[in-house]
């Protein structure tokens, strides 16, 4: 019987090996990693941008002055209550050629980053809202102004709090990044796009697609609740 099952799974593995489809995909895997490691740039930076237009943003909705509450309030509702994939074409096509000659990559990046901003603002808002008042009042009684007392005392514990929702943001926004393939950005989607039009292969590509993909979004995961241990305990 231990024979039998052998012979029988290395009949299995034969027949996976020898297909078309896992051919095409061990000839274009090191093009698919190309395409992954482009698509952690893309997010990396789009991330980076998107927390501190998040901040500023944050802050602006709690801010007492109405220009700067208007402005970052008009933002937030902008690119929460549009499409992400409608942005995307609206700044490459349309907003950015009027700013500079943009291209693909920084449109992207643009549209990303101004995009998860926008949720990033609200996480933050939320964040430091869930800090008691008391601790802003402690600042205060130490000799702090408002300002010091925010980067000081509020913003570090509110940053703990919403590690999770920052990090589920992320996720989302490298899974999102797949739709900048619509304006030929070089990433994993786009990469999977051209493979599969010049094979067919959907099952075996789009599989092996989605399970990089799966690999990225797990470590950034790890990662995040990594760092949730460590902030815990300090």
């Amino acid at each position: 019987m231990p024979l039998l099952d052998s012979t029988f799974g290395l009949a299995i593995l034969d027949a996976i090996t020898s297909s078309a489809g896992f051919k095409v995909v061990a000839k274009n895997f090191v093009y698919f990693l190309g395409g992954a490691w482009y698509t952690i740039f893309i997010t990396a930076l789009s991330v980076a941008m998107g927390m501190v237009l998040g901040l500023f943003a944050g802050l602006g909705k709690l801010s007492k002055n109405k220009i700067i509450y208007g402005i970052s309030t008009a933002y937030i509702d902008f690119f929460r209550g549009t499409p992400l994939f409608v942005q995307i074409f609206l700044l490459y096509f349309g907003v950015l050629p009027l700013i500079y000659d943009n291209d693909s990559l920084s449109s992207a990046i643009i549209a990303l980053g101004l995009n998860s901003g926008a949720y990033i603002a609200e996480i933050l808002r939320a964040g430091i809202q869930a800090i008691d008042k008391g601790q802003m009042e402690a600042a205060r009684s130490l000799g702090m102004n408002e300002r010091q007392a925010m980067v000081l005392v509020i913003l570090p514990q509110a940053f703990k709090v919403v590690i999770p929702p920052l990090i589920n943001e992320f996720i989302a926004l490298l899974k999102d990044s797949s739709l900048v393939s619509a304006i030929s950005v070089a990433e994993l989607m786009h990469r999977g796009d051209l493979v599969f039009a010049n094979t067919y292969q959907a099952t075996w590509v789009f599989g092996t697609i989605s399970l990089l993909y799966l690999v990225m979004t797990k470590t950034i995961s790890m990662l995040g609740d990594y760092a949730e241990r460590r902030l815990a305990t300090e």
